[in-house]
């Protein structure tokens, strides 16, 4: 941590001329009047993305972006600040705002002591540069080639290649710093197929905090072509959906996301601190069947949801939330935490500098169970096998959701059959919790493609689960 800590003072601070004495200087600035607790969050941001349309290359752009927020908390009460410029007198003004907000009262005055020892969870390497860009464009190119490769009916291929590198540091009221470097790299393909005047598309992909080289292993980036071709033509033979109240199937992985939407922004700090979940008051309550145990796991080396430290300088933590069943913890940032009177988990994530911390996500799963996936499928006379999701909505209060389906099949006297388009799931994540009634012994986690979107704010993060059968779902169709 040491390093990663010097290489942030570097990165943030030394350019701006900011040593200790003046972060003590503008923490105490930010504390001059009577506050529970206050931060600074330094940021420097780089990323580059590239897009081939059709064998050209049409989009390429980098951005570079640096700033600091400021925030002092007084009871209920938030001030909020943020500069783009980090030399001291801005910095300055940034907390005398911030601090405005506050009760009047005896200060409080801070020493900077130090960086907490916390082990890094991925490379400190700046993936924009661990490969030429002639390599990158090589590899997307390669990618386009492939996927027209595999079919003929293969009509349009997009390929998108993203890499970030984000310098954070955090100083606290407490007088600690803490910091991280945190590298993440994203490869999509989409891919539009025609046959017979019908036309379909499908995309897949994958990421991970470390290099681009990362790609290049095993084939991965292939199998996202070849993945997103599949997926495509499956499409093409998909009949209607047959509409109603049926057994529904999730598949491994990705289908993760109904748990992360339905259920797990239910289990953030705010919204139980408001009273606004579905949630709210049941701790150590049933929730859930016996077979669900669920939970936030920020510290996975190289999945995109995982974080060294979270943006409040909160290591990350793997947090149960429900276990068995029963209602265990909610995830928490420092500031629900505290009006809790609960620890903070490591869950405190914001946007950029520009953005108050909330509590979020990092990687939230399912546990597996004991089933084969082959056994759970035998199992169901007729219903429906999720596979991948698109889309959906979800009302935290009551837990009701819509979700669509990018890939599902009929389930036939225990076969999966045709796949089919045009599918939705409609229900409410407590309850459908409470009918899971197997669970496969094949946990997967997804590809590394998730975002969250909060509060206007849009964070990386990770979701799975194994096989799960569920046994009553409203299925919205193009078939009665």
């Amino acid at each position: 941590m040491s390093n990663t800590l010097d290489l942030a003072r570097e990165t943030l601070l030394s350019p701006a001329g900011i040593d200790d004495n003046q972060l003590q200087h503008i923490m105490n600035r930010l504390m001059s009047s009577r506050v529970d607790a206050a931060d600074l969050y330094f940021q420097y941001s780089r990323q580059e993305s590239w897009v081939l349309d059709d064998g050209i290359i049409r989009e390429g752009s980098f951005s570079l972006e640096q700033g600091a927020g400021l925030r002092a908390i007084s009871g209920e009460k938030t001030g909020f600040a943020y500069t783009e410029d980090l030399h001291l007198e801005n910095l300055l003004e940034a907390a005398s705002c911030a601090h405005a907000i506050t009760r009047a009262g005896e200060n409080r005055r801070i020493a900077v002591t130090g960086g907490q020892a916390v082990q890094p969870l991925y490379p400190a390497a700046n993936p924009l540069e661990s490969l030429p860009d002639e390599d990158k464009i090589h590899l997307m190119k390669t990618l386009d080639a492939a996927a027209r490769a595999a079919d003929p009916r293969v009509k349009q291929v997009s390929v998108n290649l993203v890499a970030g590198h984000d310098t954070i540091l955090v100083v606290d009221s407490e007088g600690r710093l803490a910091a991280d470097l945190r590298p993440l790299v994203l490869c999509y393909v989409n891919v539009i197929v025609e046959q017979n005047g019908r036309r379909e598309q499908a995309g897949t992909g994958g990421g991970t905090r470390g290099s681009l080289a990362w790609f290049l292993e095993d084939d991965r980036a292939l199998g996202y072509a070849r993945e997103a071709v599949r997926q495509a033509l499956v499409n093409l033979e998909a009949v209607d959906t047959p509409a109603g109240a049926m057994t529904v199937v999730l598949g491994p992985g990705w289908p993760g996301i109904l748990l992360h939407e339905a259920v797990g922004h239910g289990l953030e700090g705010d919204f139980n601190r408001k009273g606004l979940s579905a949630f709210s008051g049941r701790m150590g309550e049933k929730v859930a069947s016996p077979l669900c145990t669920v939970v936030d796991d920020g510290t996975l080396p190289g999945r995109r949801g995982s974080l060294t430290v979270d943006d409040e300088g909160t290591p990350t933590r793997n947090t149960v939330l429900i276990e068995n069943g029963v209602l265990k913890g909610y995830m928490q940032d420092r500031f629900n935490a505290r009006l809790m009177g609960m620890e903070p988990t490591g869950n405190g994530r914001r946007e950029s500098y520009a953005y108050l911390p909330l509590p979020r996500m990092t990687n939230t799963y399912m546990l597996p169970g004991e089933q084969e996936p082959e056994e759970i499928i035998r199992s169901v006379k007729k219903g429906l096998y999720a596979v991948n999701f698109g889309g959906g909505q979800v009302d935290i209060t009551s837990g009701k959701f819509v979700f669509s389906l990018s890939e599902a099949y009929l389930i036939e006297d225990g076969k999966i059959t045709a796949p089919v388009k045009g599918a939705t799931l409609i229900g409410n994540g407590p309850e459908v919790l409470t009918r899971v009634s197997m669970l496969g012994n094949d946990l997967a986690l997804d590809q590394g493609v998730g975002t969250c979107g909060k509060d206007g704010q849009s964070v990386p993060v990770g979701v799975g689960q194994p096989t799960m059968k569920v046994d009553e779902i409203t299925v919205g169709g193009t078939a009665v």
